[in-house]
């Protein structure tokens, strides 16, 4: 997910079509009295979802798509599983093929054809047929880009030896697992903890192989925050995966014990050695063509497109992975790298590309809805994270909370670890920024609902008074939904203060400030202590206790999860003290970098 955020740009506003466009007066009249002509540059997601919907829209239309590559249509999103032999069958992964779309759709379909130029005042194209060098013109009524996004690959010393291997298309993949059978690889080291970089490392790692993921950043999936993501390296490694977190690669060498592969070299006293290397390093729009043609960029190189899709060019579409695009949150703009916006884009821009439908369509934006299973867990994600909210200068708030997936006294309950964000104050209060969960049970679940909340522009309280499906088998009779809402409305109602697992160093510090753990002594020992200095008074005892607690010190108390310490934090205010619930308790901050790298806290 590569995010760019700018909460001062403004919708991109190209000029309006013209006015006299006959299909915008007549949706059924041919141009010229001559069908149109539509040209689809790129297929996958995007593109093919445009010519589909062209074709339903238009049955006279001429509609050419040409793709680069061998397939038109592929589940790129299922490659890793068929390299790790999860998914069995290449062929299900070839979701479509020229004959099937020209069978079914009639569209003329040209693999293996690259576009090398784009004339937008001739309003044509000029192609290329890689098999046998041909070259030749094709005109268009209305034209739609979607070249997607490439492997970003940084000029690493070694980058480009054998066996360094990206992911993009179906030919990607089939070198890997030839190559990883071939050579009969041991060992891998995936480049970035990003999507493909944690599927890739499962998969290889259901293969027997010794598997290393080394990240440049500080944490694993930058579009889920520390304390997120931090679970998800904790199950790579309980699975046998070793992380690195904060090492940029500085080369690649030929391997001390000779033999194919590399050694990844991280400084002096590190070297990887690796029979196989997965290139993760993140994407990059594939914009060189739509630049030579003078179609409007933005400064990372992505297409910058109206809310119908339209690029600086009124004949020019763009969707997908290489396009620039509204961020409903902020109100302006970034670059989501998804499949299911890409699908949707291609609808909105054949509607207005056909002019059929009335008063065109307009893409609201993307929302940033994601999800990755990493061995026994799932972790799902909609709308901006902590980093993303603070580069756009919004004020927010954060609830933690750890709730079973459904009743907990039916069999089977698991924990799943919610987090929500939301406004902290002006046109923003109250108001739903973003969520994230991560569990083996309910994470996607939840954030599917929590998703169409955001977009219907919800607040904590919609949330609170949602009302969800309950039986003791799927959920409960209060959602993990209407608990986060519940206690955001208490924040926002100043009935609760609340104190994050990053204040925590600062806490411990703070001569004024006393930590007050309210689980039982047996937990203590069971699931072990936040931190040495905190004084033990169990919730039940709070009330015949209050002499022995401070009134000249701010409070903050914790438990395993953050509903005890919220219920002692009521008590003590009422009494007159001031204090604090420390969010989410030991299970927030046993999971978070601090806290394990303080080794202040055990497993929850």
């Amino acid at each position: 997910l590569d995010q760019t955020h700018n909460g001062s740009t403004k919708r991109n506003k190209h000029p309006p079509k013209p006015t006299l466009n006959p299909l915008q007066q007549d949706p059924f009249l041919m141009v010229n009295n001559k069908p149109r002509q539509y040209v689809v540059i790129g297929a996958v997601a995007g593109g093919a979802a445009c010519a589909a919907r062209l074709r339903r829209l238009d049955e006279q239309a001429s509609i050419i798509v040409f793709e680069k590559g061998p397939d038109p249509s592929f589940a790129n999103c299922g490659m890793p599983y068929y390299i790790g032999g999860e998914i069995k069958e290449r062929g299900k992964l070839a979701v479509q093929t020229p004959k099937s779309l020209n069978a079914r759709l009639n569209l003329d379909v040209r693999t293996l054809t690259e576009v090398l130029s784009i004339d937008t005042a001739g309003r044509s194209v000029r192609a290329k047929n890689l098999v046998n060098g041909e070259e030749y013109s094709v005109s268009y009524d209305e034209l739609l880009l979607s070249p997607g996004a490439k492997p970003f690959l940084p000029p690493i010393p070694g980058i480009e030896r054998a066996g360094n291997l990206s992911l993009r298309n179906l030919e990607d993949m089939d070198r890997i697992k030839t190559w990883i059978e071939a050579q009969q690889c041991k060992t891998a080291v995936v480049a970035g903890g990003g999507f493909i970089g944690i599927e890739m490392a499962e998969q290889l790692h259901r293969l027997g192989m010794d598997v290393t993921i080394v990240e440049a950043l500080p944490q694993l999936m930058a579009p889920f925050d520390p304390e997120v993501a931090s679970v998800l390296q904790t199950e790579l490694q309980h699975k046998g995966v070793k992380v690195i977190v904060g090492a940029p690669i500085k080369g690649f060498e030929p391997p001390a014990k000779g033999g194919p592969g590399s050694d990844v070299v991280l400084d002096e006293a590190r070297r990887l050695p690796a029979d196989v290397v997965i290139l993760g390093l993140g994407v990059r729009a594939d914009t060189a063509l739509p630049k030579a043609a003078g179609i409007e960029l933005n400064a990372r190189g992505g297409i910058v497109v109206d809310e119908h899709m339209r690029t600086s060019d009124p004949h020019v579409y763009a969707v997908g992975d290489a396009t620039q695009v509204h961020n409903p949150i902020t109100g302006g703009e970034w670059m989501v790298a998804l499949a299911g916006p890409a699908a949707r884009q291609g609808r909105v821009a054949a509607d207005n590309m056909s002019g059929k439908v009335s008063g065109g369509r307009t893409y609201k934006g993307t929302w940033g809805s994601s999800a990755v299973r990493v061995f026994d867990l799932t972790a799902a994600g909609t709308g901006l994270n902590e980093r993303g909210l603070e580069m756009a200068g919004v004020k927010y708030h954060a609830v933690h909370l750890h709730p079973s997936h459904h009743a907990g006294y039916f069999p089977g309950a698991e924990t799943l670890s919610l987090k929500i964000l939301f406004g902290a104050e002006g046109d923003t209060r109250g108001k739903l920024l973003g969520a994230q969960a991560v569990a083996s049970e309910g994470a996607d679940k939840a954030i599917d609902a929590l998703a169409v909340a955001l977009q219907a522009g919800m607040t904590v309280d919609d949330l609170a008074e949602l009302e969800l499906c309950y039986a003791p088998p799927v959920g409960s009779a209060k959602s993990p939904i209407n608990y986060a809402g519940m206690i955001a409305q208490d924040m926002l109602e100043g009935l609760i203060d609340t104190a994050q697992w990053k204040e925590l160093p600062a806490i411990v510090a703070d001569p004024n400030t006393i930590i007050v753990d309210v689980r039982n002594p047996g937990e203590l020992e069971s699931k072990g202590v936040l931190h040495e200095s905190a004084m033990n008074v169990p919730l039940d005892q709070v009330r015949s206790r209050l002499a022995e607690l401070p009134r000249d010190k701010t409070i903050v108390v914790s438990c395993l999860s953050g509903q005890r310490g919220y219920y002692a934090a009521r008590i003590l205010r009422q009494e007159g003290f001031t204090v604090k619930n420390l969010d989410g308790g030991l299970r927030t901050y046993s999971s978070c970098p601090l806290g394990v790298a303080a080794g202040k806290a055990a497993s929850a």
